[in-house]
C-alpha cells in the first residue's frame, strides 16, 4: 500500500529520532550520513533559497523571478528528498544477510539478561533501529565493541 508524501515524510522524520547516531554505525549503514545532511539540509537551504530569490532578483531584475522561484524550490526540496529516503528506509525488510546477524545479535543480548520486544521473523530497517539503540543503551561496552 502506497503512503502518502506526508506520512512519508514524518515517518522519515521518526525513524531519523530513533536511528544510534554513532560513529560506530556509520561505516555499516548510509543511515548516519543521510541523517547528517538532513539536518544540515534543514538548517541551510531555507536560508539559501531566500538568498536565491532575493540576490537574483535584485542584481537581475524582476525578469528573473520564476528562475530564481524554481531554484528556490529545488533547494527547498533537498532536505524533504532525505526525509523520503528515510521514511521508506525504515519499512524496508532487512537482507538475508543482515536479517541473520539481526537475530543472531537479539539472542545474544537475550543470553545476557536483554528483555526488549521480540525478535520479528521479517525484521526491517526500524526494528533493527531500535535493537541498536537498545544495545548501546543497555549493554556494556565489551559487548557492544564484540558484536559491531
Amino acid at each position: 500500500m502506497q503512503k502518502s508524501l506526508i506520512s512519508q515524510v514524518q515517518l522519515g522524520r521518526q525513524y531519523a529520532k530513533e536511528w544510534p547516531m554513532r560513529k560506530e554505525l556509520a561505516p555499516l549503514f548510509p543511515e548516519f550520513r543521510v541523517i547528517k545532511a538532513t539536518e544540515l539540509a534543514l538548517q541551510t537551504m531555507p536560508i539559501l533559497a531566500l538568498f536565491t530569490v532575493f540576490f537574483q532578483t535584485s542584481q537581475l531584475g524582476m525578469d528573473y523571478l520564476p528562475q530564481s522561484i524554481a531554484i528556490a524550490l529545488f533547494f527547498l526540496t533537498l532536505p524533504v528528498q532525505g526525509l523520503l529516503w528515510l521514511g521508506k528506509r525504515c519499512d524496508t525488510s532487512l537482507n538475508p544477510a543482515l536479517s541473520s546477524w539481526y537475530r543472531d545479535l537479539y539472542q545474544k543480548m537475550v543470553a545476557q539478561g536483554y528483555e526488549g520486544s521480540i525478535c520479528t521473523r521479517k525484521p526491517t530497517y526500524r526494528e533493527l533501529a531500535k535493537l541498536l539503540t537498545d544495545m548501546f543503551e543497555k549493554m556494556d561496552k565489551a559487548f557492544t565493541k564484540e558484536n559491531l
